[in-house]
């Protein structure tokens, strides 16, 4: 599974999106950076697959230009305009034609769902690696309305209980790619979130 950060040069406030190259072409997330089509295009000709964490602007603002760019199939838990397929809690969702678990996870957005393999997670923004408040564990932010440090909590529990123990790449919303003991790195934004305080000093 060969994975590029396609809107890393991004300029603008964007989300992670990943683009897995493999026996199917897929796009995890669509991101909000106009320059995104053209860096996929760099890559590959064609997407299968577009497969999104959640709704979220910094996420799905480009969705449909790559939809109009590559006509690919969507999978989205809540319905969207471009979704071919929707995703349910324990869905097998194909990303570069490797077989993932969805696992829902909200609290930080209500239809965020993350994605599971034997060796890979993408988490979106219910767990990330490094995002400015917290490096090696932070989560999601919970101080907008509709959102839940509760549910958020439970979710990344959830999450856990889905990883298998030698989980070695993940692919996060926002901040750095990692590589290395993901459990770990889960379990300590796990326990940060537990504690309840406000991630950001503000809120």
């Amino acid at each position: 599974m060969e994975v590029h950060h396609v809107t890393e040069a991004a300029e603008t406030f964007t989300c992670n999106a990943f683009l897995v190259v493999g026996e199917e072409t897929t796009l995890v997330d669509a991101g909000a950076w106009d320059g995104v089509v053209d860096e996929i295009r760099s890559h590959t000709d064609d997407v299968d697959t577009v497969v999104m964490t959640h709704q979220h602007g910094d996420h799905v603002a480009q969705l449909e230009a790559v939809v109009d760019a590559f006509d690919p199939d969507v999978y989205a838990y809540d319905d969207h305009p471009t979704r071919t397929h929707e995703i349910a809690d324990g869905d097998a969702v194909p990303i570069g034609g490797e077989s993932f678990d969805a696992v829902y996870t909200p609290g930080h957005a209500d239809d965020h769902v993350s994605f599971v393999s034997e060796s890979a997670l993408f988490s979106g923004d219910v767990v990330v690696h490094d995002d400015g408040a917290f490096d090696y564990g932070s989560f999601g932010r919970t101080d907008m309305a509709g959102q839940s440090r509760d549910r958020l909590i439970e979710s990344i529990r959830d999450l856990l209980e889905a990883m298998p123990e030698n989980i070695e790449h993940l692919y996060a919303g926002h901040g750095d790619v990692f590589h290395g003991d993901v459990r770990d790195v889960v379990e300590t934004a796990l326990g940060r979130a537990e504690k309840r305080e406000p991630k950001y000093s503000d809120g």
